[in-house]
């Protein structure tokens, strides 16, 4: 099996390895190392611009312009910490659980560490809201019950203007003011300085706020005060976990190909995907502590490299799409279409050489523990996807701790400025996340104007229900029937607005109006 690994740094902190099958049973390494060498110059300084901006990388660059802003964020960080003797809520004895409200990156980041690290028994509890979903904010409201007294809440929003963000913030506080409870005296604010949140985190009094800088994005942000303070409340050693990035980052820069995990990492990418994404990225950690991990590696590839466009402007429709859960558990959902079905991907399989802690470890039968199955489990698939010409990577780590799991952030980081350099992609911005935004913000705008032709029929005397095509001419929007459907099935299935003839699985038979008539409205 042909194999191609980076050379041993601190003590196999993390060692790539690539087993690969060419058109001929062999791995051109030596023609893709060229390609990549003659771009390695740039690719150094895209993966370092301003655009990323992840903190340890700052702070190994003594003397970098913004040092001094990363040292007074990691300051803070620790004196926060060091006052939680000192700092309570006002209804409980001390704080309990962490509340972290935020969306993208603001959440899978730190949702990958805490399952990937945090104690059994941590200082401070956290769950997540991490959508716009009515109903999974009230189950996490729910579940923290009467602890909502001893909850800190952290919302987590660069601009300070996400919509989902904001909807969660809103919804947490209406459940404060619904149990008595003073929110500004829970409540920290991640974000930059003078956005909405930051300015309304400072007037309310809040009980922090911490700042987000304009050159750190989401998807890059977990070394940031985004994922770390999160990650130290929960008594995960965030000074390990940015040694160990810090260690990565430091191999990441070298220029010896052979020597460098992200340069290694990132070629195997374009070698398996012929350059233009033509196969998908499959990502199998073999560790239950790792589940998030492909689920974060899903944004961080996607969003990064998923560009219509390149640098010189030409269409490219270039992407990487990933996907995957863990090993074993998931050889049965995916191993059979993987080593028989279309050949359509690459897997990448994450490896952890320590099953246990020292001492715990035990024999199921003899010679063999419940460890030695998962290995097993995870070098007879790779060894099966080999035999039929899969291609697989293997990244090993040597057990999971803060420092490994830094190193592997910043192995994936450096990774993907590295493919985007390769293909001549901009990793660092989403023109498409924002056109998202700005189709959602016009179809509420839409409702609003579907809202008040409804509630002036409403109004009249008798009440006029009216057909889809009646709604839309009077909005004014007749290309816009289908979504004006849309919207009257989600108003009618939440009891906002009433069908008075025809069902919502025959639309054209429908008449519609409200319940009640707002006669504020029709003067608005």
């Amino acid at each position: 099996m042909p194999m191609v690994g980076n050379e041993d740094f601190d003590g196999w902190l993390v060692v790539v390895i690539v087993s690969w099958i060419g058109v001929d049973g062999s791995f051109d390494f030596d023609g893709i190392v060229m390609l990549i060498g003659i771009v390695f110059d740039a690719v150094v300084l895209v993966v370092h611009s301003g655009a990323i901006g992840v903190y340890r990388w700052m702070i190994c660059r003594k003397g970098h312009t913004a040092i001094f802003a990363v040292e007074l964020v990691l300051c803070a960080i620790s004196n926060h910490l060091a006052s939680q003797s000192q700092i309570k809520p006002p209804s409980a004895g001390r704080f309990t659980h962490i509340l972290s409200v935020g969306i993208g990156g603001s959440a899978l980041g730190p949702q990958f560490v805490a399952e990937a690290l945090a104690p059994d028994n941590p200082p401070l509890k956290i769950r997540f809201i991490d959508n716009t979903d009515p109903a999974g904010i009230d189950h996490q409201i729910a579940q923290l019950g009467a602890e909502l007294a001893s909850t800190l809440v952290i919302v987590v929003s660069k601009s300070g203007g996400t919509p989902e963000t904001r909807n969660g913030l809103l919804e947490v506080q209406k459940a404060f003011r619904e149990a008595g409870l003073d929110f500004s005296k829970q409540g920290v604010a991640i974000t930059q300085e003078n956005s909405l949140l930051d300015n309304t985190a400072r007037i309310e009094g809040w009980l922090a706020r911490f700042p987000m800088f304009d050159w750190v994005g989401g998807r890059t942000s977990e070394m940031s005060a985004v994922g770390l303070l999160a990650a130290a409340l929960q008594g995960i050693d965030i000074k390990e976990m940015l040694a160990g990035a810090a260690l990565m980052d430091d191999a990441n820069r070298n220029n010896v190909v052979r020597n460098n995990p992200a340069a290694l990492l990132a070629l195997c990418w374009y070698w398996a995907s012929d350059g233009v994404g033509s196969k998908d990225m499959v990502v199998l950690p073999y560790k239950d502590s790792l589940l998030l991990f492909s689920r974060y590696l899903q944004q961080l590839v996607m969003e990064s490299l998923g560009k219509e466009f390149d640098l010189d402007g030409n269409r490219v429709n270039q992407g990487l799409t990933v996907y995957g859960n863990k090993g074993s558990t998931d050889q049965h959902a995916y191993i059979q279409q993987l080593r028989e079905g279309v050949h359509n991907f690459f897997v990448t399989f994450i490896e952890v050489l320590r099953d246990r802690p020292p001492g715990h470890d035990w024999e199921l039968e003899p010679g063999v523990t419940c460890g030695d199955y998962l290995f097993g489990m995870l070098q007879g698939t790779r060894s099966a996807l080999y035999s039929n010409e899969r291609e697989s990577i293997t990244v090993t780590v040597q057990e999971v701790t803060p420092r490994s799991v830094g190193a592997l952030v910043a192995l994936y980081e450096r990774a993907v400025g590295i493919y985007a350099a390769l293909v001549n992609v901009n990793a660092y911005h989403q023109p498409g996340v924002e056109a998202g935004k700005k189709a959602a913000g016009e179809v509420l705008a839409l409702q609003k104007r579907v809202l008040a032709v409804l509630n002036e029929a409403s109004c009249k005397e008798p009440v006029e229900p009216l057909t889809l095509e009646e709604v839309s001419e009077r909005c004014h929007a007749p290309e816009d029937i289908e979504m004006i459907y849309k919207i009257i099935a989600h108003m009618a299935a939440n009891d906002r607005a009433l069908i008075a003839e025809g069902s919502c699985g025959s639309p054209r038979s429908i008449k519609v109006f409200l319940g009640e008539c707002n006669v504020d409205q029709l003067y608005a």
